[in-house]
């Protein structure tokens, strides 16, 4: 039976890392999180926000997903848009979710990161 989420997983391009860590450490404010030594050999970063688990593995052929991302959700969507934002990230709104507040964002590579609040 399934009981919970371990973790979403993302790619990036080979040679990524310090670009990874300025968005997802220095922008998201998310922690980063130690790779096993047996999987730190195959590059990339893993990073932790509360109960979130975010990893981002290295695609020698990279290419961005177009509609898949994980949903995020977050409190104070409003300041949280405008750290980011100020500290050089898209923030793109969308009213389309009844009972919610979202916006999308994009880290350096092109994967798409959806961010709500529930609104009741």
């Amino acid at each position: 039976m399934i009981s919970s989420l371990d973790h979403v997983q993302l790619a990036a391009p080979p040679g990524s890392e310090e670009r990874l860590r300025a968005y997802y450490l220095d922008i998201l404010g998310m922690a980063e999180a130690d790779k096993p030594p047996a999987l730190a050999t195959r590059g990339g970063c893993w990073f932790e926000a509360g109960a979130l688990r975010l990893h981002i593995g290295i695609e020698a052929d990279f290419r961005p997903a177009r509609k898949a991302h994980p949903g995020i959700t977050v409190t104070g969507i409003e300041d949280f848009a405008r750290r980011i934002s100020a500290r050089g990230a898209t923030v793109t709104w969308d009213d389309n979710l009844p009972g919610h507040r979202r916006f999308y964002s994009e880290d350096p590579f092109g994967n798409r990161l959806e961010f709500l609040e529930p609104t009741t």
